[in-house]
């Protein structure tokens, strides 16, 4: 091959690489981020919630803890799942821990222990994602059946009756989507915005 053909395709080669870097590198990204802009702008902006005054308070898809400065659960709040990444979006994983290992076992024990404590009830009765970190350590949501151990200890914190607290988080249930897909679920951050409006 003679030098001019090499550095003809050398020449060709780097135009391509230039021309799909724009269509592809920059075209793509702007095409696809205006249509999120403009189909879905919420989940395109990170589906941020706000408070009844407007400050943005957290996100529909990252969970967090409503705990005191110690790291002690509030009582006045219902209580997201346990995270193994302290419900941090940029270390976002499990704990890694097999179900045999002492260190899971024991955390699972003490988180029993800690909401039995809490919300008065017997181990037996408690459902696992109360106790068991998610795959992310960022779950947004608990099961029903979670929430609704909670009612008692937020009422009585709260000074409001079990009925009008138990009747929010059954309005707060998200069936599953497309009727079958996941399981139902309730998002604690959007309940404990509701019950803060409550009073």
């Amino acid at each position: 091959m003679s030098t001019r053909t090499t550095v003809r395709t050398a020449g060709v080669a780097v135009r391509a690489m230039l021309v799909f870097t724009l269509v592809l590198g920059v075209g793509y990204t702007l095409v696809v981020t205006g249509i999120g802009q403009l189909v879905l702008p919420w989940q395109a902006n990170g589906s941020l919630v706000t408070d009844a005054t407007g400050k943005t308070v957290g996100s529909a898809l990252i969970g967090q803890g409503f705990t005191d400065a110690s790291g002690q659960a509030l009582p006045q709040y219902f209580q997201s799942r346990p995270s193994a990444a302290g419900y941090d979006g940029g270390a976002s994983s499990g704990s890694n821990l097999g179900p045999e290992n002492s260190d899971l076992v024991n955390a699972i024990a003490e988180r029993q222990s800690a909401i039995a404590g809490l919300d008065g009830v017997a181990v037996g009765d408690i459902p696992s994602d109360a106790v068991t970190a998610s795959g992310s350590g960022l779950d947004p949501d608990v099961s029903p059946a979670y929430a609704l151990l909670q009612v008692s200890r937020v009422a009585e914190a709260r000074g409001l009756p079990e009925d009008e607290v138990r009747t929010l988080v059954e309005a707060h249930i998200q069936q599953r989507d497309l009727g079958f897909l996941g399981e139902p679920r309730v998002g604690v951050l959007e309940l404990n915005l509701a019950l803060d409006a409550l009073q």
